[in-house]
């Protein structure tokens, strides 16, 4: 359980590094589009090969379907929700969050995080080995997200030691729920553990087509597609090299 609390953690800390980038640099929406196009290409990656197909092999169709609509579904609702709360721009690097958006933010973040990382601890406990590929993934997707929000953030006058703090804690539940999806499924069925791991797939497909994706090719242009094919390729060997 440890060790997945530690690769949880390993993931969510790229909120933190995002942050902290962002704080302390000025990048422009190309810049950040690109490395969203490249993060874009390793969780497309790392879905189809280490979550979907995964879940596929240990529980079939049933669980594979209902675990991707229900994942689906669960972001799209909780995306919609947040948009109204006034978070309809948090991964958005152009973005200016205001100051009462700042709990969307973060609600935001926990949704993509939450199962991500749940998602390790259940590949660790599976496979007894690490997860490079799912980390990997998390970890160059959560990088723009922070980023970009930190910019926003700090120009709705939160100050650098609150935005990190915001940060680390989402960092601290990214770990939990690592150390949870290990801890509390040693006994689950192969069919549970497909349906969550579908559920992961369905929400973080969503989270692409939503989201990362269009707002890379929108400030990355026609290079995205270069460079998400890099990410996908890397995450590819990844999974079957490492």
């Amino acid at each position: 359980m440890l060790e997945a609390a530690l690769w949880g953690s390993a993931g969510g800390s790229a909120l933190v590094v995002g942050a902290a980038i962002g704080l302390r640099f000025r990048f422009g929406a190309r810049t950040i589009g690109l490395v969203m196009g490249f993060g874009s290409g390793v969780l497309i990656s790392a879905l189809a090969f280490e979550l979907t197909e995964e879940a596929f092999a240990i529980g079939g169709t049933g669980p594979l379907v209902v675990g991707l609509l229900i994942g689906a579904l669960s972001f799209f609702v909780a995306d919609w929700y947040i948009d109204g709360r006034g978070g309809d721009h948090r991964k958005r690097s152009g973005g200016q969050q205001e100051a009462g958006s700042a709990n969307a933010i973060v609600i935001g973040a926990l949704m993509d995080g939450i199962p991500e990382s749940f998602v390790i601890g259940i590949v660790l406990l599976h496979h007894h080995d690490l997860p490079l590929a799912i980390v990997a993934a998390v970890f160059l997707s959560n990088v723009p997200e922070s980023l970009s929000a930190a910019t926003g953030l700090r120009t709705a006058g939160h100050s650098p030691r609150y935005i990190i703090s915001l940060w680390a804690g989402v960092m601290l539940v990214s770990a939990l729920a690592a150390a949870a999806g290990y801890g509390f499924l040693g006994g689950a069925s192969d069919e549970l553990i497909a349906g969550i791991e579908a559920f992961a797939a369905g929400a973080i497909l969503t989270m692409l087509a939503d989201t990362m994706m269009p707002e890379a090719f929108e400030g990355g242009g026609n290079a995205v597609g270069l460079v998400t094919v890099a990410g996908f390729a890397t995450a590819f060997l990844l999974t079957t090299v490492g």
